[in-house]
């Protein structure tokens, strides 16, 4: 068998939050991608917020390894742009294909991608998917790797008809509310779209007759943009949809509960591709998960935030059982701007969010505490656990030459705008390269 085409198919701020992890998010396309391929339970991005996530999943390293410790938008870019995964595949003499939202750097064309045929000024379904599709089913050159990029589901969403919003639940870490409901639904209409464009995909995949020789992998940067989720070191914000279809095992309606990171999927395609893994990756196959001979590939896996809006520096590391995480800006109050603006961020702000106070380290207990809700970090019954985690994060830390083990604050790139942590919306006017100094 010739080596299969590859499709990326990728969001904004979905999380786990579709039809096939069992929420009333109407998905059926994604439903139909998870119930041919695999679907991945325990997948977590490596950073929860937008071009971080991308540029660990897309270098197979750590964000700050990768360099984006930032937003592109607001001045960051990787450390070398050869160690995007698409110039491995040319290597490899797949031909490069970027078709539609990319966020690793202001101008796209300097990606390296062999073709671009997704319009300039929009990254949205409506106007990404057919061109895409059109792209699919007039005989491309094969192999192929394809990164279809999509706007939905960032905010802002549509306005749903508040009939819809009766009979859903908002996101687990927001109570429900009338407004939370309606906020909910909002998001629901617009995943709907992103359903709308996977669909499309497909079948034009199954047109082609190109489906049964292509993998694809369909995935989101990070959790909802709500309150406590996007930007946050939790479940809420790390948690990500990851379904995949194909060659390879990718078969079957299979489920797989094995702890993973969106940086292993790189040294994953190196393995099924038969390509040399470039020295820089540190994740890890898990085709042997796949082919049934572990149940795991990773003791934990890490994340991070640096900047987002505005600097809030935080690291965690996530075991099956346990999540740990230490915030080093000295802060005990929520950095608002690392917050999109919403109803249901409105919500919490009226009834007090922004005098909440918080630890400097997290420690929850995942099997008594999936929400992650109540911190044992100072319960004497988890000092071990406690320092076991602790050493962990400690070790990748320094193994990954975190530049927070160097540096504080981070640096950033010279023209990189940033807002004050004690600010409120992301929407505010920002600043060049400066900081304030960290307030209680």
């Amino acid at each position: 068998m010739s080596k299969p085409n590859i499709i990326y198919l990728h969001s904004h701020d979905t999380g786990r939050y579709v039809q096939p992890y069992g929420y009333s998010v109407t998905t059926p396309n994604i439903q139909r991608l998870a119930e041919e391929g695999v679907l991945f339970r325990q997948t977590y991005c490596a950073a929860p917020t937008c071009s971080a996530s991308r540029a660990a999943l897309l270098t197979g390293q750590s964000a700050h390894s990768a360099g984006m410790t930032g937003l592109v938008n607001r001045g960051w870019q990787l450390n070398d742009y050869r160690q995007h995964l698409l110039h491995t595949l040319k290597a490899a003499g797949y031909h490069t294909v970027l078709g539609g939202l990319q966020h690793l750097h202001r101008d796209r064309t300097y990606l390296g991608f062999d073709r671009i045929v997704a319009p300039e000024k929009s990254t949205r379904v409506a106007d990404v998917a057919p061109l895409a599709a059109d792209f699919l089913k007039c005989e491309p050159a094969q192999p192929f790797f394809l990164d279809v990029g999509f706007f939905e589901t960032h905010r802002d969403f549509p306005q749903a008809d508040p009939a819809s919003a009766r009979y859903l639940r908002p996101p687990e870490p927001l109570p429900d509310t009338p407004e939370a409901r309606q906020d909910m639904a909002d998001f629901a209409k617009m995943a709907a779209d992103l359903d709308r464009g996977v669909g499309l995909i497909l079948d034009a995949l199954t047109e082609s007759g190109l489906a049964d020789n292509t993998l694809v992998i369909q995935t989101t940067d990070h959790g909802l943009a709500f309150p406590a989720m996007k930007c946050n070191l939790t479940g809420h914000g790390m948690g990500v949809l990851h379904i995949m279809r194909g060659p390879g095992g990718f078969q079957g309606g299979r489920v797989v509960d094995a702890l993973l990171s969106h940086i292993d999927i790189f040294p994953t395609l190196c393995e099924l591709l038969a390509i040399a893994p470039p020295p820089w990756l540190e994740g890890q196959s898990f085709l042997p998960v796949i082919r049934g001979e572990r149940a795991e590939v990773n003791e934990a896996i890490f994340g991070e935030v640096t900047y987002h809006a505005a600097y809030e520096p935080k690291r965690a590391v996530r075991t099956q059982r346990y999540n740990y995480i230490r915030r080093y800006d000295g802060r005990q109050r929520p950095v608002l701007p690392n917050c999109d603006d919403s109803t249901s961020k409105d919500l919490w702000l009226v009834n007090g969010w922004a005098t909440r106070s918080f630890a400097e380290e997290q420690l929850y207990d995942l099997l008594f505490d999936p929400n992650e809700a109540n911190n044992v970090a100072e319960d004497a019954a988890y000092i071990d656990v406690l320092a076991m985690m602790r050493r962990r994060l400690d070790e990748w830390m320094s193994a990954t030459d975190d530049p927070l083990l160097q540096s504080a604050p981070v640096p950033m790139p010279a023209e990189a705008v940033v807002n004050d942590p004690d600010g409120l919306s992301p929407r505010e006017t920002p600043s060049v390269a400066t900081h304030k100094r960290p307030t209680a």
